[in-house]
């Protein structure tokens, strides 16, 4: 699991592993936001016609950078 999250969030754990954090703690705080950064930068969600049509898992407390990585991702497409 601890892999297949930061093939996603690499920043991420790497930030938080360099700020001491667990492995454990690591995957705690960053499995979920992987899962939801990654159906975002699949395209999952491009074409939806408003943010009530988001399902309610679609979003994450993501950082600035999470969602640069994300508009590029959907101005690629």
């Amino acid at each position: 699991h601890c892999l297949s999250v930061r093939a996603v969030c690499q920043r991420e754990i790497d930030c938080d592993r360099g700020n001491g954090y667990s492995w454990k703690i690591t995957l705690l705080r960053n499995y979920w936001k992987s899962k939801v950064k990654q159906e975002w930068l699949s395209g999952k969600y491009s074409n939806v016609p408003s943010q009530n049509s988001l399902p309610e898992k679609s979003m994450y407390p993501m950082d600035v950078e999470t969602w640069g990585e994300i508009l590029e991702a959907e101005l690629e497409r």
